[in-house]
């Protein structure tokens, strides 16, 4: 399934094959950091890749909220 190329770097150490079941694992394969497990309170530990996206996903609903306003409408710019 894999070109010869291929094969040959895995043999020679210059190219590696993970098999990974889910992204997280994936995720921790590549960063060597731990995607982290959602508690019970929804919340995921500090140090882990998926708090730091949950943190920037709620960092963007801020802003958002802030530029559409609660109801989603575009806030229009009063005139003078």
């Amino acid at each position: 399934m894999l070109r010869p190329e291929v094969v040959d770097a895995v043999r020679e150490g210059k190219f590696h094959i993970y098999a990974v079941s889910t992204v997280d694992e994936g995720i921790e394969v590549l960063t060597g950091v731990d995607a982290g497990e959602k508690k019970k309170d929804g919340t995921y530990p500090k140090d882990s890749i998926n708090y730091k996206v949950a943190e920037k996903l709620k960092e963007m609903a801020t802003k958002l909220k802030q530029f559409y306003g609660p109801a989603g409408e575009e806030k229009k710019e009063t005139q003078k």
